[in-house]
C-alpha cells in the first residue's frame, strides 16, 4: 500500500516536473516568436531601405552621367547599398536560425507533451489500481468483520 502510494507520489511528482519544463519550455517559445517578430520587422525595414537606396543608385546613376561630381556620391552610395545588402543577409540568416531554433523547439515541446501524456495515463492506471485495491481491502475488512462476529456467537 506504502509502495503504491509511494508510486503515485513520484508519478505525481514527475507530472508536476514536465509541466514545468513544459511551461519553460513555452515561454521560450514565445521569447523565439518575439524575438522572429522583431527580426521580421527589422528585415522589412532593411528591405525598404534597401529599395530606397537602390532607386537612388539610379538617380546618382543618370546624375553622373550628367556630371562628373556624381561619381564619388554613387560610389558612396553603392558602398551604403552594399552595406545594407550585407545587413539584410545578415538579418536574413539570423531570421532562419530563430526559425530553426523554433521549429526545434516545437519539436522538444511536442516530445515533451507525448510524455506527458504517457505519464497522466501511468498515473490513472495507477489510482485505478489503488482504487482497486481499496476496494478489494475494504471488502476483506468486512469479511474479517463478519468472521470475527460468526466465530464470536460460536
Amino acid at each position: 500500500m506504502n509502495q503504491l502510494r509511494l508510486d503515485a507520489d513520484t508519478a505525481n511528482a514527475q507530472v508536476e516536473e514536465l509541466q514545468a519544463k513544459i511551461k519553460s519550455l513555452e515561454q521560450e517559445n514565445l521569447s523565439k516568436e518575439q524575438e522572429i517578430t522583431s527580426l521580421q520587422h527589422k528585415n522589412g525595414v532593411l528591405e525598404s531601405q534597401v529599395e530606397k537606396l537602390e532607386g537612388d543608385v539610379e538617380k546618382h546613376k543618370k546624375l553622373a552621367d550628367e556630371g562628373s561630381g556624381s561619381i564619388s556620391q554613387n560610389e558612396a552610395l553603392q558602398r551604403r547599398l552594399q552595406l545594407l545588402e550585407e545587413e539584410a543577409e545578415e538579418a536574413d540568416k539570423t531570421l532562419r536560425e530563430a526559425n530553426e531554433k523554433l521549429r526545434q523547439t516545437d519539436v522538444k515541446a511536442g516530445h515533451f507533451e507525448r510524455k506527458v501524456q504517457a505519464l497522466e495515463n501511468e498515473r490513472d492506471q495507477w489510482e485505478s489500481k489503488y482504487e482497486d485495491m481499496a476496494k478489494k481491502y475494504s471488502a476483506t475488512q468486512k469479511d474479517l468483520e463478519d468472521f470475527q462476529r460468526e466465530i464470536g456467537a460460536i
